[in-house]
């Protein structure tokens, strides 16, 4: 066989069986990996690369080398997720590096944190003084997790005491031009209604690269085409404005008739539908 087209195939066939290690070890392989699964990953590559370029060595004895490089993390891996001290030994503990708006300068040490590396990382977290923090912890992965003082966090509408509607995340019910009838069907909605919304767009679903539904059966598309404007979702906007046109109706007709029962039944109408727009307007800007 040449020298090629075995490289060639043994390549290929390292490919495969790298895939497959790494698919079984979990997707914390592919994420942020603790020091342990850092050199298994290492160690399991290289053997790999060994295997497929090095023509007198042999496959199966690299085999043996890759499989024993799995195994061991894998059934590390399964004894720490029961038991907490063998974890901390093989995968690390968090370490506090701001305590109560504190600096801890000793753990600072212990884990070779200069004052320049401590302020680069909360600036990755758009922190750009210590004193606007009240905890910040480095996990074993290595990501620095800043919980900012009261005062210094994003206002939320707990916060202010709204209640926010409750919202599902969005369907695509489009791609590629195509209809998905499963996105449809999770929120109650069919093809009829589909083909209503982009008629009012003008837009064929051949022509719609992505398509997303949301809960309250809006539509927003995305064309192939995209010099082509597609207007926004118009549905809660429209609804708002009708509300508010009734309430105006009914003041119109109470200023109008000089009949004092009607006139009295249109502004108790009018007050309380005034009231229901109040409750529901934040919803219907969202």
């Amino acid at each position: 066989m040449p020298e090629w087209l075995n490289i060639l195939l043994r390549s290929i066939g390292s490919l495969i069986v790298l895939f497959f290690l790494t698919k079984w070890l979990g997707k914390k392989q592919l994420s942020e990996m603790n020091v342990f699964e850092y050199i298994t990953g290492i160690v399991i590559g290289s053997i790999v690369a060994f295997v497929a370029t090095d023509l007198d060595g042999s496959v199966f004895h690299g085999l043996i080398a890759a499989g024993v490089w799995f195994v061991i993390p894998f059934a590390v891996e399964q004894v720490s997720l029961k038991n907490k001290t063998f974890r901390n030994i093989t995968q690390g503990k968090s370490t506090i590096l701001i305590q109560d708006g504190k600096i801890m300068e000793d753990n600072l040490k212990k884990e070779r944190y200069s004052t320049d590396d401590l302020l680069e990382k909360l600036r990755d977290k758009n922190v750009f003084r210590t004193a606007d923090v009240e905890f910040a912890i480095l996990e074993p992965s290595g990501t620095l997790n800043v919980l900012p003082k009261k005062e210094n966090q994003p206002l939320t509408p707990k916060i202010i005491g709204m209640t926010p509607a409750p919202e599902k995340e969005p369907q695509a019910v489009i791609m590629d031009g195509k209809v998905m009838l499963e996105p449809l069907a999770n929120l109650s909605l069919n093809t009829n209604w589909l083909e209503t919304e982009l008629d009012k767009m003008d837009v064929s679903i051949e022509n719609v690269f992505l398509g997303q539904a949301d809960s309250d059966g809006q539509l927003t598309v995305d064309l192939y085409d995209d010099k082509i404007a597609v207007p926004s979702p118009s549905e809660k906007p429209l609804l708002l404005a009708s509300l508010k046109k009734c309430q105006a109706d009914l003041e119109l007709f109470a200023l109008a008739t000089e009949n004092t029962h009607a006139k009295q039944v249109y502004q108790i109408n009018s007050q309380k539908l005034a009231n229901a727009i109040n409750l529901i307007s934040p919803y219907l800007k969202s």
